[in-house]
């Protein structure tokens, strides 16, 4: 976060909103005690602007109208309904237009703060990726499937692991788009593995980026036919309560956070668990995420 930003977190409130309060009484203070002949009514914009990120918009249109008044009121100049009106339009319109840039701010700063509590907590591996191709966020999950050398995928290229997943980004003009593919990757150790791949692009700061989820697949190769074969031809259909797990399993949730939300017990959370785990055929929660999305993605 900017340095300036930190002065409109919402733990500032109070005491921007008082240092605020006090600028605006000293502005009022000097202009009645010097009645200078050129007016320090200019000097409101700054409590104003600070205050803006705090105040809803009638509370910063009523402030602005409030501080052109002590201005023309302290004035030295002959009252003046044409200056009164100019000047209230310029104080209230610079706090409106600072209001909305902050909170426009916020709820970008918020959006990525979700998406990365997401990404931190979902047992399947995901990453972000920004325009130039390196890697942004990136969970424990993906650090265990792609172990690269220094411990951490931030600021690694992702052509390092997965050179078909950067060229998405080329796509820049295109609209968001969703898609899945299965490619060749390749660990930080050097290791090959095959990998499922289901992305969507999306713009952030008018600049393309892309989201990524990543299951390796390289055992299913070796597999027996007869089950990796009979679950692709006859996928189990699943109960109510069984699909509620799974889709609030694929957002990353615990089993206590699933029972809290379908307000079950978590011992029922892990008897519905170990049925989706009997009828995927699967024995760990990340197979079973990556079952989720292949087999059951119209249903969830």
């Amino acid at each position: 976060m900017l340095p300036l930003e930190r002065l409109w977190r919402e733990q500032s409130r109070t005491p921007v909103l008082t240092v605020s309060g006090a600028l605006i009484l000293i502005v009022a203070a000097v202009d009645w005690w010097t009645k200078p002949y050129v007016s320090l009514g200019f000097l409101y914009l700054f409590p104003i602007m600070f205050a803006a990120a705090f105040l809803p918009r009638w509370m910063i249109a009523l402030l602005g109208v409030a501080c052109a008044v002590l201005a023309e009121l302290f004035s030295s100049l002959e009252p003046s309904f044409v200056r009164l009106t100019f000047e209230s339009l310029a104080l209230v319109g610079c706090g409106l237009f600072v209001g909305e840039l902050v909170r426009n701010r916020r709820l970008d700063l918020q959006s990525q703060e979700r998406l990365k509590a997401l990404v931190e907590t979902s047992p399947a591996a995901i990453v972000t990726v920004g325009e130039q191709g390196f890697i942004e966020i990136a969970n424990r999950a993906a650090i265990e499937l792609l172990a690269p050398r220094a411990g951490d995928l931030i600021g690694y290229p992702i052509s390092a692991f997965l050179p078909e997943l950067h060229h998405a980004l080329r796509w820049e003009q295109a609209p968001q788009f969703r898609a899945s593919m299965q490619c060749r990757g390749q660990r930080g150790n050097g290791e090959p593995f095959t990998a499922d791949i289901w992305f969507s692009t999306y713009r952030e700061n008018n600049a393309p980026h892309l989201a990524a989820i990543i299951a390796d697949v390289s055992e299913d190769e070796g597999l027996e036919v007869s089950g990796t074969d009979e679950r692709s031809r006859d996928t189990q259909v699943l109960s109510s309560r069984e699909t509620d797990v799974l889709r609030l399993l694929v957002q990353g949730l615990t089993n206590k956070e699933i029972g809290a939300r379908m307000d079950i017990s978590e011992s029922a959370v892990k008897n519905t668990m170990q049925q989706l785990f009997g009828k995927t055929g699967v024995r760990t929660r990340s197979q079973l995420v990556r079952v989720a999305l292949e087999e059951y993605r119209n249903v969830l």
